[in-house]
């Protein structure tokens, strides 16, 4: 599988995921963008389409020596930027990523400090 069919191919798998993963004002979307090298993830009000809360493994303060552990980091400060707004329940798109390695890190963070889906 070449590399734009396998990009193609989870660009289907997401919009796929989004015809069912919609952000409401009670309960968010909580997106996640993974690259090769990095990782971000974004607190998303689609009704608006306003951005309430962001981060991503290259800010300062994201500790962790391999890319699960950044993950970790990123999911922990999403979450808590996201609580500092208000939201408490977010709907998780996984972005067409399989719920594996560095998405389920960001995932299992954000629950841990206390962002419910």
């Amino acid at each position: 599988m070449s590399n734009t069919t396998a990009v193609l191919a989870r660009k289907r798998r997401h919009v796929r995921v989004r015809r069912k993963v919609r952000g409401t004002p009670e309960r968010l979307r909580l997106n996640v963008y993974r690259s090769a090298n990095h990782i971000y993830a974004q607190v998303i009000d689609d009704t608006i389409g306003h951005t309430v809360a962001s981060a991503h493994d290259m800010e300062p303060g994201i500790e962790g020596g391999t890319k699960t552990e950044r993950a970790a980091s990123v999911g922990k400060t999403v979450a808590e930027r996201a609580k500092a707004k208000g939201v408490e329940t977010v709907v998780f798109d996984r972005g067409g990523y399989k719920f594996h390695g560095r998405v389920q890190a960001l995932a299992d963070a954000a629950r841990e400090a206390g962002l419910g889906f």
